[in-house]
Protein backbone atom coordinates (compact mmCIF):
# COMPACT_ATOMS: atom_id res chain seq x y z
CA UNK A 1 0.00 0.00 0.00
CA UNK A 2 1.03 3.24 -0.76
CA UNK A 3 2.51 4.98 2.57
CA UNK A 4 1.20 8.65 0.84
CA UNK A 5 -2.21 7.39 0.74
CA UNK A 6 -3.62 5.65 3.58
CA UNK A 7 -7.05 5.14 3.55
CA UNK A 8 -9.21 6.13 6.11
CA UNK A 9 -11.03 3.49 8.49
CA UNK A 10 -14.45 4.45 7.04
CA UNK A 11 -12.87 3.48 3.03
CA UNK A 12 -11.58 0.43 4.36
CA UNK A 13 -14.78 -0.53 6.41
CA UNK A 14 -16.82 -3.74 4.99
CA UNK A 15 -20.06 -4.35 6.83
CA UNK A 16 -20.32 -7.23 8.83
CA UNK A 17 -16.67 -6.93 10.31
CA UNK A 18 -15.53 -6.48 13.61
CA UNK A 19 -12.23 -6.17 15.26
CA UNK A 20 -13.78 -7.01 18.50
CA UNK A 21 -15.91 -9.48 20.43
CA UNK A 22 -17.34 -9.68 23.99
CA UNK A 23 -17.30 -12.98 26.03
CA UNK A 24 -20.94 -14.39 26.30
CA UNK A 25 -22.66 -14.92 29.61
CA UNK A 26 -25.79 -16.63 30.88
CA UNK A 27 -27.60 -13.52 31.58
CA UNK A 28 -30.42 -12.90 28.84
CA UNK A 29 -30.19 -10.38 26.20
CA UNK A 30 -32.52 -6.93 27.09
CA UNK A 31 -33.35 -4.67 24.30
CA UNK A 32 -31.83 -1.06 23.99
CA UNK A 33 -34.89 0.25 24.36
CA UNK A 34 -35.18 -0.88 27.62
CA UNK A 35 -31.87 0.30 28.85
CA UNK A 36 -32.10 4.02 27.57
CA UNK A 37 -34.97 6.44 26.89
CA UNK A 38 -36.42 6.01 23.97
CA UNK A 39 -36.58 10.07 23.54
CA UNK A 40 -32.38 9.70 23.78
CA UNK A 41 -32.41 6.87 20.62
CA UNK A 42 -31.47 7.96 17.15
CA UNK A 43 -33.64 7.13 14.54
CA UNK A 44 -30.86 5.18 12.70
CA UNK A 45 -27.56 3.32 13.26
CA UNK A 46 -24.41 5.56 13.59
CA UNK A 47 -22.45 5.27 10.19
CA UNK A 48 -19.00 3.31 12.42
CA UNK A 49 -16.22 1.75 10.65
CA UNK A 50 -16.43 -1.86 10.49
CA UNK A 51 -13.33 -3.59 10.01
CA UNK A 52 -10.83 -6.50 11.34
CA UNK A 53 -8.61 -6.38 13.60
CA UNK A 54 -6.09 -6.92 11.52
CA UNK A 55 -6.72 -3.85 9.34
CA UNK A 56 -7.39 -1.84 12.18
CA UNK A 57 -3.95 -2.61 14.07
CA UNK A 58 -2.17 -2.60 10.38
CA UNK A 59 -3.78 0.91 9.74
CA UNK A 60 -2.58 2.59 12.66
CA UNK A 61 0.89 0.68 12.56
CA UNK A 62 0.90 2.32 9.07
CA UNK A 63 -0.11 5.52 10.30
CA UNK A 64 3.07 5.72 13.17
CA UNK A 65 5.47 4.93 10.38
CA UNK A 66 4.83 8.35 9.23
CA UNK A 67 5.87 9.75 12.08
CA UNK A 68 9.83 11.09 12.61
CA UNK A 69 10.39 10.58 16.27
CA UNK A 70 13.62 10.73 18.53
CA UNK A 71 13.53 7.03 18.15
CA UNK A 72 14.02 7.42 14.51
CA UNK A 73 17.06 9.77 14.23
CA UNK A 74 18.21 13.23 14.58
CA UNK A 75 16.07 15.55 15.79
CA UNK A 76 17.93 18.93 16.03
CA UNK A 77 15.22 21.31 16.88
CA UNK A 78 16.86 24.06 18.23
CA UNK A 79 15.21 25.41 21.42
CA UNK A 80 13.66 22.47 22.26
CA UNK A 81 16.27 19.94 23.14
CA UNK A 82 14.81 17.00 21.63
CA UNK A 83 17.04 13.87 22.42
CA UNK A 84 17.04 10.63 23.00
CA UNK A 85 14.95 9.17 26.14
CA UNK A 86 16.48 6.39 27.63
CA UNK A 87 14.07 3.30 27.63
CA UNK A 88 15.20 2.34 31.25
CA UNK A 89 13.69 4.96 32.50
CA UNK A 90 10.57 3.71 30.67
CA UNK A 91 10.93 0.61 32.80
CA UNK A 92 11.00 2.17 35.92
CA UNK A 93 7.99 4.10 35.62
CA UNK A 94 6.18 1.19 34.48
CA UNK A 95 6.85 -0.64 38.08
CA UNK A 96 3.50 -1.69 39.09
CA UNK A 97 4.04 -0.05 42.21
CA UNK A 98 4.71 2.90 40.41
CA UNK A 99 2.25 2.87 37.45
CA UNK A 100 -0.83 1.31 39.65
CA UNK A 101 -1.86 3.71 41.87
CA UNK A 102 -4.47 6.22 41.83
CA UNK A 103 -3.94 9.91 42.41
CA UNK A 104 -6.30 10.09 44.99
CA UNK A 105 -4.76 7.28 46.85
CA UNK A 106 -4.27 8.19 51.27
CA UNK A 107 -1.64 9.05 51.83
CA UNK A 108 -0.84 6.49 53.94
CA UNK A 109 -0.80 4.31 50.94
CA UNK A 110 1.91 6.16 48.74
CA UNK A 111 4.39 7.31 51.36
CA UNK A 112 6.73 5.56 48.06
CA UNK A 113 5.18 7.79 45.51
CA UNK A 114 5.68 10.69 48.54
CA UNK A 115 9.48 9.89 48.83
CA UNK A 116 10.12 9.53 45.16
CA UNK A 117 8.69 13.12 44.41
CA UNK A 118 10.32 14.33 47.53
CA UNK A 119 13.61 13.09 46.33
CA UNK A 120 13.67 14.67 43.28
CA UNK A 121 12.73 18.11 44.41
CA UNK A 122 16.33 17.30 46.56
CA UNK A 123 17.90 16.72 43.63
CA UNK A 124 16.55 19.21 41.28
CA UNK A 125 17.29 21.76 44.19
CA UNK A 126 20.84 20.83 44.65
CA UNK A 127 21.11 21.11 40.37
CA UNK A 128 19.76 24.58 40.48
CA UNK A 129 20.89 26.21 43.54
CA UNK A 130 17.19 26.42 45.19
CA UNK A 131 15.28 25.97 48.14
CA UNK A 132 11.75 24.22 47.00
CA UNK A 133 9.93 23.61 44.33
CA UNK A 134 6.10 22.51 42.65
CA UNK A 135 5.74 19.48 40.49
CA UNK A 136 1.93 20.89 39.80
CA UNK A 137 2.56 22.40 36.60
CA UNK A 138 2.06 19.92 33.69
CA UNK A 139 4.16 21.61 31.27
CA UNK A 140 6.58 24.49 30.62
CA UNK A 141 4.57 27.05 29.83
CA UNK A 142 2.37 25.99 33.12
CA UNK A 143 5.34 26.49 34.47
CA UNK A 144 6.26 29.88 33.25
CA UNK A 145 2.62 30.80 34.37
CA UNK A 146 2.82 29.47 37.78
CA UNK A 147 6.28 31.21 38.31
CA UNK A 148 4.75 34.57 37.55
CA UNK A 149 1.94 34.68 39.32
CA UNK A 150 4.40 33.43 42.64
CA UNK A 151 6.35 36.80 41.61
CA UNK A 152 2.82 38.94 41.92
CA UNK A 153 1.94 37.15 45.17
CA UNK A 154 5.16 38.24 46.60
CA UNK A 155 4.82 41.71 45.26
CA UNK A 156 1.44 41.68 47.35
CA UNK A 157 2.43 40.70 49.77
CA UNK A 158 5.36 43.12 49.87
CA UNK A 159 2.76 45.90 49.05
CA UNK A 160 0.63 45.15 52.02
CA UNK A 161 3.54 44.70 54.23
CA UNK A 162 4.37 48.53 53.07
CA UNK A 163 0.99 49.56 54.39
CA UNK A 164 1.18 47.89 57.53
CA UNK A 165 4.46 49.52 58.58
CA UNK A 166 6.24 46.79 58.58
CA UNK A 167 9.84 46.03 58.12
CA UNK A 168 11.31 44.56 54.69
CA UNK A 169 12.26 41.22 56.22
CA UNK A 170 12.06 38.44 54.16
CA UNK A 171 11.47 40.48 50.57
CA UNK A 172 14.90 42.28 50.85
CA UNK A 173 16.46 40.96 47.45
CA UNK A 174 19.82 39.20 47.03
CA UNK A 175 22.30 41.86 45.62
CA UNK A 176 20.93 44.58 47.99
CA UNK A 177 17.39 45.98 47.36
CA UNK A 178 14.54 48.39 49.36
CA UNK A 179 13.25 44.68 50.78
CA UNK A 180 10.11 44.88 49.69
CA UNK A 181 7.67 45.97 46.56
CA UNK A 182 6.15 49.21 45.80
CA UNK A 183 2.68 49.42 44.63
CA UNK A 184 2.35 49.90 41.07
CA UNK A 185 4.78 46.84 39.61
CA UNK A 186 2.81 46.19 36.29
CA UNK A 187 5.47 45.45 34.15
CA UNK A 188 7.64 42.43 33.58
CA UNK A 189 11.38 42.85 31.13
CA UNK A 190 11.96 40.08 28.64
CA UNK A 191 14.75 39.90 25.58
CA UNK A 192 14.09 40.79 22.25
CA UNK A 193 15.45 37.11 21.81
CA UNK A 194 13.27 35.36 24.00
CA UNK A 195 10.69 32.04 23.76
CA UNK A 196 7.45 33.10 22.56
CA UNK A 197 5.90 31.61 25.65
CA UNK A 198 7.47 34.59 27.76
CA UNK A 199 5.43 37.14 26.47
CA UNK A 200 2.58 35.06 26.55
CA UNK A 201 2.84 34.16 30.31
CA UNK A 202 3.40 37.70 31.07
CA UNK A 203 0.22 38.53 29.92
CA UNK A 204 -1.54 35.75 31.49
CA UNK A 205 -0.36 36.66 34.65
CA UNK A 206 -1.47 40.39 34.17
CA UNK A 207 1.64 42.10 33.41
CA UNK A 208 2.48 44.05 30.56
CA UNK A 209 5.95 42.52 28.79
CA UNK A 210 8.99 45.35 27.65
CA UNK A 211 11.33 43.90 25.42
CA UNK A 212 14.73 45.04 25.85
CA UNK A 213 17.09 44.31 22.63
CA UNK A 214 20.21 42.37 22.28
CA UNK A 215 23.47 43.93 21.71
CA UNK A 216 26.32 43.33 18.65
CA UNK A 217 27.44 39.56 20.99
CA UNK A 218 23.87 38.65 21.01
CA UNK A 219 23.51 39.48 24.89
CA UNK A 220 20.91 41.55 26.29
CA UNK A 221 21.75 44.87 25.82
CA UNK A 222 23.18 46.36 29.35
CA UNK A 223 22.68 50.04 28.35
CA UNK A 224 19.03 49.34 27.11
CA UNK A 225 18.17 47.55 30.54
CA UNK A 226 19.39 50.34 32.71
CA UNK A 227 17.26 52.61 30.44
CA UNK A 228 14.31 50.17 31.15
CA UNK A 229 14.43 48.98 34.88
CA UNK A 230 12.46 50.97 37.19
CA UNK A 231 10.29 50.85 40.51
CA UNK A 232 6.84 49.52 38.50
CA UNK A 233 9.14 46.53 37.00
CA UNK A 234 7.95 43.26 39.02
CA UNK A 235 10.85 40.49 37.30
CA UNK A 236 13.03 40.53 34.60
CA UNK A 237 12.59 36.94 32.71
CA UNK A 238 14.90 35.13 30.61
CA UNK A 239 17.41 32.24 30.22
CA UNK A 240 20.76 31.37 30.39
CA UNK A 241 22.39 30.32 27.87
CA UNK A 242 19.88 32.63 25.78
CA UNK A 243 17.82 31.22 22.75
CA UNK A 244 21.24 32.72 20.34
CA UNK A 245 22.57 29.55 22.20
CA UNK A 246 25.18 32.06 24.29
CA UNK A 247 25.72 32.99 27.56
CA UNK A 248 25.03 35.87 29.31
CA UNK A 249 28.42 37.22 30.91
CA UNK A 250 26.98 40.24 32.58
CA UNK A 251 24.36 37.99 34.25
CA UNK A 252 25.70 38.91 37.93
CA UNK A 253 25.18 42.69 36.75
CA UNK A 254 21.78 41.79 35.21
CA UNK A 255 20.40 40.37 38.46
CA UNK A 256 22.20 43.36 40.62
CA UNK A 257 19.93 45.68 38.32
CA UNK A 258 17.35 43.82 39.19
CA UNK A 259 17.19 43.26 43.01
CA UNK A 260 18.34 46.90 43.52
CA UNK A 261 15.02 47.94 41.96
CA UNK A 262 12.97 45.86 44.28
CA UNK A 263 12.42 43.13 41.30
CA UNK A 264 12.93 39.10 40.89
CA UNK A 265 15.28 37.49 38.13
CA UNK A 266 13.04 34.66 36.86
CA UNK A 267 14.87 31.17 35.21
CA UNK A 268 13.45 30.27 31.96
CA UNK A 269 14.43 26.28 32.07
CA UNK A 270 14.42 25.71 28.78
CA UNK A 271 18.49 25.77 27.94
CA UNK A 272 19.40 23.92 30.95
CA UNK A 273 20.85 21.77 29.10
CA UNK A 274 23.81 23.32 28.34
CA UNK A 275 24.45 23.75 32.09
CA UNK A 276 23.76 20.97 33.87
CA UNK A 277 26.08 20.07 36.68
CA UNK A 278 28.33 23.09 35.68
CA UNK A 279 27.08 26.63 37.54
CA UNK A 280 23.60 26.74 38.88
CA UNK A 281 20.83 29.32 38.26
CA UNK A 282 20.25 29.90 41.57
CA UNK A 283 24.14 31.07 42.28
CA UNK A 284 23.46 33.66 39.22
CA UNK A 285 21.36 35.27 41.07
CA UNK A 286 17.66 34.09 39.68
CA UNK A 287 14.82 33.70 42.34
CA UNK A 288 12.17 31.83 40.41
CA UNK A 289 13.05 28.91 37.76
CA UNK A 290 10.77 26.86 35.72
CA UNK A 291 12.40 23.33 34.07
CA UNK A 292 11.04 20.77 31.51
CA UNK A 293 12.03 17.69 32.83
CA UNK A 294 11.04 16.37 29.08
CA UNK A 295 14.14 18.67 27.19
CA UNK A 296 16.61 18.34 30.06
CA UNK A 297 16.07 14.94 31.77
CA UNK A 298 15.24 12.62 28.81
CA UNK A 299 11.85 11.88 29.79
CA UNK A 300 8.41 12.23 26.84
CA UNK A 301 8.21 15.37 25.02
CA UNK A 302 4.74 16.00 23.58
CA UNK A 303 2.11 13.61 22.59
CA UNK A 304 -0.50 15.93 24.35
CA UNK A 305 0.69 15.25 27.97
CA UNK A 306 0.86 14.92 30.82
CA UNK A 307 4.35 16.54 30.76
CA UNK A 308 5.95 18.19 33.80
CA UNK A 309 7.41 21.56 34.46
CA UNK A 310 8.60 22.21 37.74
CA UNK A 311 9.01 25.48 39.37
CA UNK A 312 11.57 25.85 41.39
CA UNK A 313 12.09 29.06 43.93
CA UNK A 314 14.76 30.56 46.59
CA UNK A 315 13.99 30.69 50.28
CA UNK A 316 11.81 33.74 50.32
CA UNK A 317 9.30 32.39 47.71
CA UNK A 318 8.65 28.94 49.47
CA UNK A 319 5.96 30.32 51.23
CA UNK A 320 4.22 31.07 47.97
CA UNK A 321 4.42 27.47 46.18
CA UNK A 322 1.35 26.01 44.64
CA UNK A 323 0.03 23.54 46.96
CA UNK A 324 -0.85 20.57 48.95
CA UNK A 325 2.56 19.67 47.75
CA UNK A 326 4.49 16.49 49.50
CA UNK A 327 6.50 17.39 52.12
CA UNK A 328 8.71 15.01 54.98
CA UNK A 329 5.94 15.55 57.96
CA UNK A 330 7.72 16.84 61.25
CA UNK A 331 8.12 13.62 63.37
CA UNK A 332 10.79 12.83 60.30
CA UNK A 333 8.96 9.55 59.53
CA UNK A 334 6.09 9.91 57.57
CA UNK A 335 5.28 11.93 53.67
CA UNK A 336 2.44 13.68 53.74
CA UNK A 337 0.94 16.84 52.29
CA UNK A 338 1.44 20.43 53.21
CA UNK A 339 -0.15 24.04 51.71
CA UNK A 340 2.75 26.68 52.58
CA UNK A 341 1.84 29.47 54.69
CA UNK A 342 0.68 31.96 51.17
CA UNK A 343 0.34 29.10 48.64
CA UNK A 344 -0.95 30.65 45.67
CA UNK A 345 -3.44 27.47 45.62
CA UNK A 346 -3.54 25.03 43.11
CA UNK A 347 -1.85 24.91 39.19
CA UNK A 348 -2.60 21.16 38.75
CA UNK A 349 -5.79 19.02 39.67
CA UNK A 350 -3.76 16.03 40.84
CA UNK A 351 -0.52 15.08 40.31
CA UNK A 352 -1.06 12.97 37.55
CA UNK A 353 2.38 13.39 35.68
CA UNK A 354 3.80 11.31 38.42
CA UNK A 355 5.33 8.72 35.97
CA UNK A 356 7.05 11.70 34.02
CA UNK A 357 8.69 12.62 37.79
CA UNK A 358 9.72 8.65 38.32
CA UNK A 359 11.48 8.90 34.81
CA UNK A 360 13.13 12.21 35.78
CA UNK A 361 14.42 10.92 39.00
CA UNK A 362 15.68 7.70 37.69
CA UNK A 363 17.41 9.70 34.47
CA UNK A 364 19.45 11.80 37.46
CA UNK A 365 20.23 8.89 39.46
CA UNK A 366 21.54 7.06 36.74
CA UNK A 367 23.80 10.04 35.62
CA UNK A 368 25.00 11.12 39.45
CA UNK A 369 26.79 14.27 39.10
CA UNK A 370 29.48 13.34 36.99
CA UNK A 371 27.41 12.23 34.15
CA UNK A 372 24.71 14.85 34.05
CA UNK A 373 27.92 17.16 33.97
CA UNK A 374 29.13 14.97 30.96
CA UNK A 375 25.95 15.62 29.39
CA UNK A 376 26.39 19.19 29.46
CA UNK A 377 29.51 18.64 28.09
CA UNK A 378 29.01 16.76 25.17
CA UNK A 379 26.30 18.69 23.95
CA UNK A 380 28.39 21.98 24.00
CA UNK A 381 30.89 20.44 22.12
CA UNK A 382 28.62 18.65 19.71
CA UNK A 383 26.88 22.34 19.43
CA UNK A 384 30.28 23.74 18.51
CA UNK A 385 31.22 20.93 16.53
CA UNK A 386 28.88 21.69 14.05
CA UNK A 387 29.33 25.77 14.43
CA UNK A 388 32.93 25.53 13.32
CA UNK A 389 31.42 22.76 10.42
CA UNK A 390 29.04 24.82 8.79
CA UNK A 391 30.79 28.56 8.83
CA UNK A 392 31.76 28.14 5.08
CA UNK A 393 28.51 27.45 3.99
CA UNK A 394 26.08 29.53 6.13
CA UNK A 395 26.67 32.25 7.94
CA UNK A 396 26.98 32.46 11.78
CA UNK A 397 25.54 35.90 12.89
CA UNK A 398 27.86 35.42 16.51
CA UNK A 399 30.71 33.89 15.77
CA UNK A 400 31.91 33.09 19.10
CA UNK A 401 31.56 30.25 20.74
CA UNK A 402 27.90 28.57 21.48
CA UNK A 403 26.61 26.78 24.11
CA UNK A 404 24.14 23.55 23.37
CA UNK A 405 22.70 25.21 20.65
CA UNK A 406 23.87 27.43 17.40
CA UNK A 407 22.37 29.74 15.27
CA UNK A 408 22.98 30.11 11.58
CA UNK A 409 21.62 31.85 8.70
CA UNK A 410 20.76 30.88 5.16
CA UNK A 411 20.54 35.10 4.35
CA UNK A 412 23.43 34.94 1.99
CA UNK A 413 21.57 31.83 0.13
CA UNK A 414 18.35 33.25 -0.20
CA UNK A 415 19.96 36.41 -1.66
CA UNK A 416 22.52 34.31 -4.01
CA UNK A 417 20.68 31.51 -5.15
CA UNK A 418 16.74 32.64 -3.68
CA UNK A 419 17.20 29.65 -1.60
CA UNK A 420 15.38 30.55 2.24
CA UNK A 421 15.78 28.97 5.29
CA UNK A 422 12.26 26.86 4.74
CA UNK A 423 13.63 25.61 1.88
CA UNK A 424 16.68 24.62 3.39
CA UNK A 425 14.43 22.81 6.40
CA UNK A 426 12.57 21.37 3.82
CA UNK A 427 14.63 19.94 1.25
CA UNK A 428 16.36 18.47 4.94
CA UNK A 429 13.91 16.24 5.18
CA UNK A 430 14.80 14.10 1.88
CA UNK A 431 18.14 13.16 3.60
CA UNK A 432 16.42 11.39 6.54
CA UNK A 433 16.54 14.84 9.35
CA UNK A 434 13.78 16.43 11.42
CA UNK A 435 14.22 19.97 10.09
CA UNK A 436 15.77 22.57 12.62
CA UNK A 437 14.16 25.65 14.20
CA UNK A 438 13.45 27.90 11.64
CA UNK A 439 12.73 31.70 11.37
CA UNK A 440 13.55 31.95 15.54
CA UNK A 441 14.86 34.25 17.16
CA UNK A 442 13.39 36.28 15.14
CA UNK A 443 16.69 38.73 15.44
CA UNK A 444 18.48 36.24 12.90
CA UNK A 445 17.04 36.88 9.21
CA UNK A 446 17.18 33.19 7.87
CA UNK A 447 17.40 31.91 10.75
CA UNK A 448 18.32 28.04 11.23
CA UNK A 449 18.82 26.77 15.03
CA UNK A 450 20.25 23.74 15.18
CA UNK A 451 20.84 21.68 18.81
CA UNK A 452 22.25 18.52 18.13
CA UNK A 453 22.04 17.38 21.70
CA UNK A 454 24.80 14.95 23.87
CA UNK A 455 22.62 11.87 22.43
CA UNK A 456 24.15 11.85 18.82
CA UNK A 457 27.16 10.21 17.43
CA UNK A 458 30.16 12.02 15.92
CA UNK A 459 28.70 9.89 12.68
CA UNK A 460 25.06 11.17 12.92
CA UNK A 461 26.89 15.06 13.10
CA UNK A 462 29.15 14.18 10.19
CA UNK A 463 25.88 12.83 7.70
CA UNK A 464 23.67 16.18 8.94
CA UNK A 465 26.42 18.60 8.52
CA UNK A 466 27.61 16.74 4.98
CA UNK A 467 23.99 17.02 3.93
CA UNK A 468 22.83 20.60 4.75
CA UNK A 469 26.84 21.41 3.23
CA UNK A 470 25.11 19.81 -0.15
CA UNK A 471 22.14 21.64 0.05
CA UNK A 472 24.11 25.00 0.37
CA UNK A 473 26.40 24.34 -2.50
CA UNK A 474 23.31 23.37 -4.67
CA UNK A 475 25.22 19.58 -5.70
CA UNK A 476 22.06 17.72 -4.78
CA UNK A 477 20.60 16.17 -7.50
CA UNK A 478 17.27 17.95 -7.30
CA UNK A 479 15.99 21.72 -6.52
CA UNK A 480 15.18 22.15 -3.48
CA UNK A 481 12.49 24.40 -3.94
CA UNK A 482 9.56 21.77 -4.21
CA UNK A 483 10.75 19.55 -1.16
CA UNK A 484 9.83 17.50 0.09
CA UNK A 485 8.71 15.11 -2.35
CA UNK A 486 9.72 11.73 -0.36
CA UNK A 487 7.10 12.08 2.69
CA UNK A 488 4.02 10.87 2.88
CA UNK A 489 2.58 14.72 3.06
CA UNK A 490 4.65 17.82 0.49
CA UNK A 491 4.87 20.96 0.90
CA UNK A 492 2.09 22.89 1.33
CA UNK A 493 0.75 25.98 0.10
CA UNK A 494 0.64 27.92 3.36
CA UNK A 495 0.06 31.29 2.36
CA UNK A 496 -2.94 30.16 -0.13
CA UNK A 497 -4.46 28.12 2.98
CA UNK A 498 -4.86 31.08 5.05
CA UNK A 499 -5.96 33.03 2.54
CA UNK A 500 -8.52 30.72 1.16
CA UNK A 501 -9.68 29.20 4.66
CA UNK A 502 -11.62 26.25 3.36
CA UNK A 503 -14.07 25.58 6.99
CA UNK A 504 -15.77 21.90 6.59
CA UNK A 505 -17.84 19.28 8.23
Amino acid sequence: MNRGSEPTLLELSVPGRQAWSLQRNELPDRPIESCIPPEHLADHRPRLPEVSERDLVGHFTRLSHRQYSVDLGSYPLGSCTMKYNPKFADEVAALRGLADVHPAAPEQAIQGWLALVCDLEKALCSLVGMAGATFQPAAGAAGELTGLLMVRAFHAAGEARSRGGAAGGGAAGRGGGSGHASSGRTKVIIPDSAHGTNPASVTLAGYEAVTVPSDTRGCVDLAALREAIAGDVAAVMLTNPNTLGLFEEDIAEIARLAHNRGALLYYDGANLNAILGMVRPGDMGFDVVHLNLHKTFATPHGGGGPGSGPVLVSERLLDFLPGPRPALMGDGERYGWMVPERSIGRMHSWHGNALVVARALAYVLYNGSAGLRKVSNLAVLNANWIRKRLESSYQVPFDRPCMHEVVISAEKLKSDRGLSALDVAKRLLEEGFHAPTIYFPLIVREALMIEPTETESLQTLQALAEALERIASGTVERDAKPAPRTTPVGRVDEARAARRLEITG
